[in-house]
């Protein structure tokens, strides 16, 4: 029997190991999408307890808990008591057998605290003072923590008004990690949502421009992404995609759909799909005139219980995945910027697993030999985020695509110990590779497998980002 997450967890062969330990062991990280605070790395906090770092900002962790009957009074609030609340975890974790958190969990104990106890009742006492006692120095500061990891850069999740005060501080400061922002238009397209015309009235204000039209509203979007990219070194953006993905849409029929919003009038969901597909587009362009990557992260449900929502609001472990089939809408919608030569490089990620291998075979229509890899699958997201999830993703991309050059591994993660992360992927890429070398699939030449296994690791996203 094999030892607990020793030193060759997930690496089931000798090439695996090698591939592991020799190369993708080495590489930085550079983690393009998140949704850290860059607030907390320019004011380099330092966390009170592990239950601060934990359970704070974790829908995975709230989710499990929840599923294991604890009141919701130690699980989102922070005005509980934190030791209460560990122990919470502490039994959860022990319950949580097959669920990748259970890996994860002990990968943050063992990377960032040298801890190599499982965590569960019985330890909780002794791991619960160990990690406080180690949080009070200095090396457990917001930017230690990232540099402990070897992290680069990273990318944070930013809305269009945001006025980046803080990436632009640590840019002047010469913070030896790059923080950099995402472009994320989620409110903008938002047409549906109550809010949306107060948003409207917020940007206005941010850019200058008062928008009363969809040409107004498209001036002051590429104004803010002028702004991103000029005053914070900006390199993606970010689409949450749920329900109807596009329907096309003239400038006039937009601006028809947004007039009537802005008069109080309630919309179709086609008006809703069409008003975000003329958005979408023109955004698109927008993108490849900068040379930026537009992420499509695709199909999830949010706010499930209503419940819960009206209670605690967003992003608290509400939602799941859809079974929505988006073939036919996708392809229209990464048409309608490719058939005018203004297709941005692309990266799709699925919420579904079934969607793997048309997500693959979707980016291979949309290649134009400019750039490698220029539309591709993006790692296992949310749902997929685990062993088998990872596995999947990675055979989908070889089986149709090309995975040598994929641009690897995101936390997509609140936690800013959730960069080991990185190491459990790398540990199952490894371990994916040296399967098919030692089945005799693939020729064991390690000089390129070992170069393959660095560039997805690291190099492909450098060259990917322009970074």
């Amino acid at each position: 029997m094999k030892q607990f997450m020793d030193e060759n967890f997930l690496l089931n062969t000798k090439t695996a190991q090698i591939l592991y330990h020799e190369h993708a062991a080495n590489m930085p990280i550079i983690d393009f999408h998140n949704h850290l605070n860059p607030q907390e790395i320019y004011e380099d906090v330092q966390y009170q307890d592990i239950t601060e770092v934990w359970l704070n900002g974790d829908h995975y962790k709230w989710r499990l808990l929840r599923a294991n009957g604890i009141p919701e009074e130690l699980v989102t609030n922070k005005e509980a008591d934190p030791y209460e609340r560990f122990c919470a975890w502490a039994k959860t974790v022990q319950d949580s057998f097959g669920n990748p958190l259970y890996h994860w969990t002990h990968m943050e104990l063992q990377r960032y605290f040298h801890i190599f106890e499982n965590l569960s009742p019985k330890t909780q006492d002794k791991i619960w003072k160990s990690c406080n006692e180690q949080l009070k120095t200095k090396d457990f500061t917001t930017r230690n923590l990232l540099r402990r990891m070897d992290v680069e850069v990273l990318c944070t999740t930013d809305d269009p008004a945001d006025d980046l005060k803080y990436h632009k501080a640590l840019r002047e400061e010469g913070f030896d990690i790059q923080v950099l922002p995402t472009f994320r238009p989620e409110k903008a397209m938002a047409i549906d949502k109550e809010g949306f015309v107060d948003y409207l009235s917020h940007l206005s204000e941010v850019s200058g421009i008062i928008i009363t039209d969809i040409e107004q509203l498209m001036n002051a979007l590429e104004m803010r992404v002028n702004y991103f990219v000029k005053e914070a070194g900006c390199r993606v953006s970010d689409h949450s995609l749920e329900g109807r993905l596009y329907v096309p849409a003239a400038k006039e029929e937009a601006n028809q759909i947004l007039q009537a919003r802005l008069r109080g009038e309630v919309l179709t969901q086609e008006q809703v799909a069409m008003y975000k597909g003329y958005i979408f587009t023109n955004l698109g362009r927008i993108y490849h005139k900068h040379d930026m990557v537009m992420q499509l992260h695709i199909g999830a449900v949010r706010n499930n219980s209503s419940r819960l929502f009206h209670k605690l609001g967003v992003d608290v472990g509400l939602d799941s995945l859809d079974d929505i089939n988006y073939a036919v809408e996708l392809s229209q919608l990464l048409d309608s910027m490719d058939k005018i030569g203004e297709l941005p490089k692309t990266i799709l990620y699925c919420m579904n697993p079934k969607d793997n291998l048309m997500l693959s075979a979707m980016a291979g229509n949309f290649q134009d030999g400019t750039t490698q890899g220029k539309i591709q699958g993006g790692a296992a997201w949310w749902m997929c985020d685990n062993k088998v999830g990872m596995e999947a993703q990675l055979d989908a991309l070889s089986q149709v695509g090309l995975i040598s050059r994929f641009v690897g591994m995101v936390t997509d993660s609140r936690s800013f110990l959730s960069f080991s992360r990185h190491e459990y992927f790398r540990r199952i890429l490894c371990n994916y590779i040296g399967e098919q070398v030692e089945n005799g699939e693939y020729p064991c030449d390690m000089e390129y497998l070992g170069q393959m296994v660095e560039n997805i690791c690291y190099y492909n996203a450098k060259e990917y980002f322009g970074l």
